[in-house]
Parts: structure tokens; C-alpha cells; sequence
């Protein structure tokens, strides 16, 4: 693979056009209620900017050169996927933006908690360690591992809307003294050389254009003997890059999640040792005998719901839920209520939807391969 090129930030850039974009709408409560608040031309400026690494490449043509821009704008491809997605993520799935494993019975917001909490069990957790928070979306997770573990955390994240909205929920909940929000890439992070007693990426890290180089910034800002946790979306050994029918899965779950550039679990593992730390665990936890599979709501399997509580999120996931969703935003989207792009957006969120399932029910991707790493004290 070619040396990734690094974007150069701009926050006052970033920042005016949040405000372009998103006026007050971190304000409301999210999903439909914020995405009717969106600038039009913003909105179809990030539709565009975003979009023009997925229209017309199809997976039978796509090429290195096309992965490589992706690559090379991974910074601006992930700040207007998110700028596109967030509220249909809140409306659809809550604030916590990751998969989880399911217990017998389990509710799926308690499920989603029990994830965060294995994470930070994991990793060690304690009151008032200073931990970093690798892209903390809207904030769900970090709000859950700080009222979990006591510890005090920072949330980086290159986009402002995101990091608006995550620090309105953390003073809603009182945890403002326990939790703070920043702006950054994770890829030339801001702070100091040993910053942290812990770090940690909950489904981050795969928007990075090199495991690597992101596994190697987060051994900088980690103090020695400091630990590094990490779920990781990969592909797994089974999948075949000339195989069409792997590539195009490989391709949908890309375009629908922003991610610029989807590395092998081999890979994973090397770049945790290239970048210095000593692995204590590791494993693909997609792979544990559960009573029901980590997909199965996006799957719209409405067999394994637990509570009647759970019903309207798996419901939104079906075909035909997706199917009214779209049909939905394309109705606002004809009367001006929503911004042009919407529907779009919300159709690769769908495409990303069945090629997750099919990834998963195929052995070719996991969603949540575990890392747990520690910085060596002679560093």
C-alpha cells in the first residue's frame, strides 16, 4: 500500500459549515426532528462531496486508484458521511453507533450497554483514569463507560455537529465534570506524547485510512504501561479480494458506513504489533456461541425481540420498514420539508444493511473484533 496522505485539518472551516449546514439543529431532540432543520445547499454540497467516491464505481470496477482517493480524503469522506447519517443513525439505531452481542432475553439497549461495559471490563477501567475516546460519536458510548467504570473521559471527533450534539447529552445527564468533547483526527491527534492512562475505539478506527497509522498515534498519546481496547470492524481470513460477489459486499458495507479503506483481521493484527503494543486479547466475539447473532436486527428478524420495547427499532430495520422509511424521505423530500440527498443517504444505510447481513452470514466480516493491547513501560 502506498504512504497514506494526511488531510490538513481546518476547524474554522469545518466549523462554518456546521453552522451552514446544521443552524440549531443540535438543539432538537434528532433523527426527523433535526433532519428537517438542515440547509438545503449544505446539505447537497455535503451529498455531493461525499457520493463522488461511490457513484459509477461498482464493485466489478472498481480499482486501487479509487480506494486510494478514499483513502486520501478519509478526514472530509468521514466528517460528511456523518454530517449525512448522524440523525438517521439516532432515529434508527439511538446514540450508541455500534453492533453488540445478544444474551437470552436480553433487551437491545441493555445489550448495547453490556457491550461498552465488556470493553472497559477489559481494558481495566477505574475511577478517575484519564481515557480517550477514538471517534465517540454523539457521545452514547462514553456517557455509559463513565457512569460504568468513574473514569474520566475525552471524546475526540472530526465532526462538529456530532461533538455538539454529545455535549448537550453529557449536560443533560449531569456528567459535563467526567466527560468532555473535542475536535480532531485521530490521525494526527493534538495532545501530548503520553496523555493517557487508557484509549479506546468502539467501531471507529475502520474509518482510518491505516490501521497502522492510527494504532501508532494511539501508542503516542498513551502513557507506558497505558492500555489500548478496541472493537474493530474486519474482513475476515475467508474473504477473497477477486471474489465479485466478497468485493461487492465488501463495497456496500463501505459505502453505506464511510468507510474510505476495510482491512483483513491478519492486518489488524499486524498493525497492533507494528505499532509497538504487546497483545493481551484478542478475538472476534461475532464467533462466541450466542443464542441469537449480533445482526439480527438489521436482519429484521422479529423472533429474537425481547421486549415490546424493542419492537419500533427492529421494525425500522425490516425491508419493509426501510421500505416506508424511504418512501417517507422521498415524500418530504418532494414537499421541501427534508433536504434533497436524504433519501439517498438513507438508501446506503439499506445497501449497507444487507451486505452486513450477507458479510456476517457468509463468515467474511465481523463488526466486533476485539483488541486489547498494552503499551510497554520502557516506552
Amino acid at each position: 500500500m502506498s504512504p497514506i496522505a494526511l488531510e490538513q485539518e481546518d476547524h474554522t472551516r469545518d466549523a462554518e459549515f456546521n453552522k451552514a449546514m446544521h443552524g440549531k439543529s443540535a438543539e432538537n431532540r434528532g433523527g426527523f426532528a433535526a433532519m428537517i432543520k438542515k440547509d438545503r445547499n449544505a446539505q447537497q454540497a455535503a451529498v455531493d462531496e461525499y457520493f463522488k467516491h461511490w457513484d459509477n464505481k461498482a464493485a466489478e470496477v472498481e480499482t486501487q486508484e479509487t480506494r486510494k482517493a478514499r483513502r486520501d480524503e478519509y478526514a472530509t469522506l468521514t466528517r460528511h458521511y456523518y454530517n449525512l447519517a448522524t440523525d438517521l443513525y439516532e432515529y434508527g439505531w439511538g446514540q450508541s453507533f455500534h453492533f453488540c452481542r445478544f444474551a437470552y432475553g436480553e433487551p437491545f439497549y441493555q445489550a448495547i450497554a453490556r457491550h461498552e461495559h465488556y470493553l472497559a471490563h477489559m481494558m481495566g477501567l477505574r475511577d478517575n483514569m484519564r481515557v480517550l475516546d477514538v471517534g465517540c460519536g454523539v457521545g452514547g458510548p462514553a456517557r455509559e463507560i463513565v457512569k460504568f467504570s468513574g473514569a474520566n473521559v475525552i471524546g475526540l471527533n472530526n465532526n462538529d455537529y456530532q461533538i455538539q450534539r454529545a455535549t448537550r447529552y453529557a449536560q443533560k445527564e449531569g456528567l459535563s465534570h467526567k466527560l468532555k468533547f473535542t475536535k480532531g483526527d485521530f490521525m494526527q491527534m493534538s495532545f501530548p506524547d503520553n496523555s493517557f492512562d487508557a484509549v479506546y475505539a468502539i467501531e471507529a478506527t475502520v474509518h482510518a485510512p491505516s490501521l497502522e497509522g492510527i494504532y501508532s498515534e494511539i501508542f503516542r498519546v498513551l502513557k507506558p504501561g497505558g492500555v489500548f481496547g478496541v472493537y474493530e470492524w474486519l474482513m475476515t481470513d475467508a474473504y477473497d479480494n477477486d471474489n465479485p460477489r466478497h468485493r461487492e459486499i465488501r463495497l456496500g458495507i463501505e459505502l453505506g458506513d464511510g468507510i474510505s479503506n476495510m482491512e483483513k483481521i491478519e492486518v489488524a493484527l499486524e498493525a497492533m504489533k507494528k505499532a509497538g503494543f504487546v497483545m493481551e486479547h484478542h478475538e472476534d466475539l461475532a464467533e462466541r456461541d450466542d443464542p441469537m447473532p449480533w445482526y439480527w436486527p438489521i436482519a429484521g428478524e422479529l423472533k429474537n425481540v425481547s421486549t415490546i420495547y424493542d419492537i419500533p427499532t427492529v421494525i425500522r430495520m425490516t425491508k419493509i420498514g426501510r421500505g416506508l422509511v424511504h418512501k417517507f424521505v422521498g415524500g418530504l423530500e418532494m414537499i421541501g420539508l427534508a433536504p434533497k440527498g436524504t433519501q439517498k443517504t438513507a438508501d446506503s444505510l439499506a445497501t449497507a444493511a444487507d451486505c452486513l447481513v450477507a458479510g456476517a452470514k457468509e463468515k467474511l466480516f465481523t463488526p466486533m473484533y476485539l483488541m486489547v493491547g498494552r503499551k510497554p513501560e520502557s516506552s
